[in-house]
């Protein structure tokens, strides 16, 4: 019994010794991981990051690769981190990751894709050596915090999150295919519907549309810019009427005072009787 209890103390002291160690129960990584909340660190300072997904076969080769790299990223003063698509669907819509693996070099929110050989020290001479100056920029346009990008990153969140919906109602509401299609169908009706209303008040408002009053036409009170030109013609028709009457007047007045004098004047004379001679 002594000779195990003298020797418990030196077994437990090389047990300590070795979780001590380095490597033993494996090594803390330096590659840091990059999520939708905390993406907009890539725009300050310089960055390698590699979107990846863990069922590809490519991405798995290049992870002891990666894993070495970073060992470097203190000395190189650059920041080594990778996204995992699967799990960030925004960022691979607001980056475009069309095939993995996809790395990026980003300094001071200018982003460049890299498409050199994959190896730990082609990765250190394309940092150390500034080879990535050599690269065209992504244009501003299509940079991740662009308007476009934020879209199409909400768009994969969208879809994914549809995903998620179709996997809840057949596996665990038990509903069928085609009912689960009718639920998207009325969604997607109904989500137009409110988005034109929408579309429409922004617009009214934007750009209120021009409602003119009805004119009023009075006999009595006419259009303004033809008041004055009906009013003189009014008051000369007035007045040519009341000079026509005068002049009628005139003339049936001067016609009788004529008519005794011509009506004698006019009257014929009969022929004189015979006078008896006898």
């Amino acid at each position: 019994m002594a000779p195990s209890g003298s020797l418990a103390v030196p077994l437990a002291v090389l047990g300590l010794l070795l979780w001590a160690t380095p490597g033993t129960h494996g090594r803390r990584s330096d590659v840091r991981i990059l999520t939708d909340d905390n993406w907009r660190e890539l725009l300050r300072g310089e960055w390698m990051v590699e979107f990846y997904a863990p069922w590809c076969p490519a991405c798995q080769n290049l992870q002891p690769e990666w894993e070495g790299f970073a060992e470097w990223g203190e000395d190189l003063e650059i920041n080594v981190a990778k996204v995992d698509v699967t799990e960030q669907t925004g960022l691979s819509g607001r980056f475009i990751i069309t095939a993995l693996p996809t790395i990026y070099h980003c300094k001071d929110g200018e982003i460049r894709r890299y498409q050199g050989p994959r190896t730990k020290n082609d990765f250190i001479n394309f940092v150390s050596e500034k080879e990535w100056k050599s690269i065209e920029p992504v244009s501003s346009w299509f940079g991740p915090s662009s308007i476009l990008m934020s879209s199409m990153s909400a768009l994969f969140r969208l879809s994914m999150y549809i995903r998620t919906c179709y996997d809840y109602f057949i596996e665990d509401l038990g509903l069928p295919v085609w009912a689960s299609y009718t639920i998207f169908a009325l969604a997607t009706l109904l989500s137009g519907l409110l988005l034109g209303l929408c579309m429409i008040y922004v617009a009214d408002c934007l750009c209120p549309s021009k409602r003119r009053k009805p004119q009023s036409y009075s006999s009595k009170k006419p259009l303004p810019e033809f008041s004055q030109p009906l009013e003189k013609m009014v008051e000369e028709h007035e007045a040519a009427e009341e000079d026509i009457s005068e002049e009628v007047a005139g003339s049936k007045e001067g016609a009788n005072k004529d008519f005794p004098q011509s009506a004698i004047r006019q009257r014929p004379v009969g022929p004189s009787l015979p006078t008896d001679k006898s």
